[in-house]
């Protein structure tokens, strides 16, 4: 079977970077051991670990599960493009704008 190859940003990596950084960090915080956070989990060790690397191999149901495991910091993924304000400006832009009032029906 054939891996899909995929190319990412170098300033992409950096944010998985930091985010498995964080991830750990928050793992240490709490003194929760690998093994136990992986088997909350439902993972091995081997990907927490990655994790913790910031792979951008491992699935990011893997990362959400791991969040979870940590005292269910999962619920911060709600977050994620919650305030899109280029999303909007362009959504703005594209909006029709009428060129006169509707005919009321008498």
């Amino acid at each position: 079977m054939k891996k899909t190859s995929y190319t990412l940003l170098p300033v992409t990596e950096d944010i998985l970077k930091t985010m498995g950084e964080q991830i750990k960090l928050a793992r240490l915080r709490r003194n929760l051991s690998v093994e136990l956070v992986s088997a909350r989990a439902g993972i091995s060790r081997a990907s927490l670990w990655n994790v913790e690397k910031g792979s951008p191999s491992v699935s990011i149901g893997i990362y959400a599960a791991v969040l979870h495991a940590l005292n269910n910091m999962d619920r911060d993924l709600l977050l994620v493009a919650k305030d899109d304000i280029m999303g909007r400006k362009m959504q703005d832009l594209n909006l029709p704008t009428r060129k006169r009032a509707s005919r009321k029906e008498e």
